[in-house]
This record gives C-alpha cells, structure tokens and sequence, in this order.
C-alpha cells in the first residue's frame, strides 16, 4: 500500500506541477507567470507530495531503496502531467495556449542534448534549494519566498526542469522517439543538480 500511496502522491504533483504550467501558459507577463507556476511546487512541498525533482536530492543521505521510491514517483509524476496535458487539451483554454506550448516545445526539442543537460543541471540545483529551504526555515513568510524565488528563476531563465517538460510534451502532442531522450537527459541533469549540494554536505560532515 506504501508504493500505491507513492504513485497516486506522485499522480497529484504531476497534475499539480501541470496547473502552474498551464497558468504560465496563460499569461503574458513572465514575471508573473513564472511567480504563478511556482503554485504547483508550493502545494507539493505543503502537501508533501511526491515530486522528484524535489526528492532526488536526497538520495545521498537514504538507504538504496529509495531507488524504488524515486522510480515510482517519476512515473507518477510523467502520469499526472499527462492526465492534466489531456484534460486541459479538451477545453476552451487550450485554444489560447496551443500555439505558445508548441513553441515551448519546439524550441527544447531543437536544442542540442548537451545545453539540454546544463540547463537540467542548474534546474535541478535550485530545486534542492527551493524545497530543503523550505523544510529548514521558520516562518510562513521565508518559506515562501523559499519556494517561489528558485522557480521563478529557472523558468524566466529557460532552465530545463523534466517534470514541467512532461507537462509541455504532452499539451502539445510532442511524444516521439527524440522526445523521451530529451526527457532521460533532463532526468539525469536534474539529478545531478540536486545532488550537488546534497554531496557537499555529506562530503564535509555538514549534515
């Protein structure tokens, strides 16, 4: 029952991480778009839901079956992006955004593999940030600006975050073969960038 629990928490976040996007989406202004996509994450954190971009940092400092726990929660969150992708494909909000999620797309699916990864890496870095601030800080103002500030800087800054390219892929029927590569190395750049801190600090005894 603990892994079912897993996969329908990680369902939730993916479907939560797609109702910031499709906000993104919706907006001109960036800047408050980006501030809107962070909605997903904030929930995620408050619910402790089960996102991976928010958990793989901490694989460090876990036994190695939280493997099996990080498995899980990328499938339920590539799930929920795209139940979310297809409800939201059939209403009337999906004719305001269509051509811009097709941009979006076609722009990370023409970039080469190895921007894709860098831009994964720094992603994945201010994910950590985001959500273990959030853990370590008191006071309900400081963890909000825990989580919205490192989002809003990977989205206005076009990092590549795989949980919200889930989400993007499938709004714009975007699946094929090349597709799920770009997806694996956005998966390992955000791995590795939430990892970085997590390393120094387990390297130098600091947690």
């Amino acid at each position: 029952m603990e892994r079912v629990r897993q996969l329908v928490s990680g369902v939730i976040a993916g479907m939560l991480v797609g109702i910031g996007g499709t906000a993104f989406l919706s907006l001109e202004n960036p800047i408050v778009g980006s501030s809107l996509f962070a909605i997903g994450l904030f929930t995620i954190v408050g619910f402790q839901l089960q996102l991976f971009t928010g958990k793989i940092g901490y694989l460090i400092f876990e036994k190695s079956v939280y493997f099996i726990e990080l498995g899980i929660t990328w499938l339920g969150n590539l799930i929920g992006t795209y139940i979310l992708a297809w409800m939201i494909r059939h209403t009337r909000l999906y004719t305001g955004i269509s051509e811009k999620v097709a941009g979006i797309s076609a722009l990370k699916l023409g970039d080469s593999l190895l921007s894709i990864f860098f831009l994964a890496i720094l992603c994945g870095l201010l994910m950590f940030i985001a959500v273990d601030l959030y853990r370590n800080m008191q006071g309900s103002m400081l963890k909000c600006i825990a989580i919205f500030v490192p989002v809003m800087v990977f989205i206005l800054s076009g990092f590549e975050h795989v949980i919200a390219n889930m989400f993007y892929f499938s709004l714009a029927n975007a699946w094929d073969a090349h597709t799920v590569v770009s997806i694996i190395i956005t998966t390992i750049g955000n791995s590795l960038g939430g990892l970085l801190i997590p390393a120094y600090l387990k390297l130098f005894r600091l947690r």
